[in-house]
């Protein structure tokens, strides 16, 4: 399962592995077939790939939000950042949005008003959902409150590496 500290929770890589197959079946379990997975970079690239490998998906896309800028520190809203993601190519696509968290919801909401219009369908799905989240996620694999410190982004076998130029 997944250790918490009283501020925070820590996902394990091992719990990660967990949370994506079983977010892969919630998805799988309701019926939706996504042709098209698109993860929300940066957080939404590790859960993105793994559940579209869980799901079968090979046409994964990326779109590039910022929004945190600190530890619950955050931009007044979220700005999408270059290279644009062509929505062209989404055109009657069957789509899941995949990021690992929706703390305010406002990324999510964002992309998927973004994409709405141009795609056949669009779902949501995120390893964490918090009660403050303006979206409701189509799949959650947990609820919280808690920070989340993520493996790929507090873990010190994937720390940022130190500007010593």
């Amino acid at each position: 399962m997944t250790p918490a500290t009283t501020d925070h929770e820590i996902l394990t890589w091992e719990a990660f592995g967990a949370g994506v197959l079983e977010l892969a079946r919630l998805v799988r379990d309701d019926g939706f077939a996504p042709s098209i997975v698109l993860a929300i970079a940066r957080g939404g690239l590790a859960p993105a790939g793994a559940v579209a490998y869980a799901l079968g998906v090979k046409n994964c896309c990326v779109i590039n939000v910022e929004y945190y800028t600190d530890v619950d520190e955050r931009l007044e809203v979220p700005v999408i950042l270059p290279p644009a993601l062509n929505l062209v190519d989404l055109t009657n696509a069957r789509v899941l949005v995949v990021d690992d968290v929706a703390d305010t919801g406002e990324t999510l909401l964002l992309v998927a008003d973004q994409v709405r219009r141009h795609v056949a369908d669009v779902r949501t799905a995120v390893l964490y959902e918090k009660p403050r989240s303006a979206v409701r996620c189509d799949y959650v694999w947990r609820r919280t409150t808690r920070w989340i410190d993520f493996p790929w982004s507090a873990s010190s076998d994937v720390a940022r590496i130190p500007d010593d130029r």
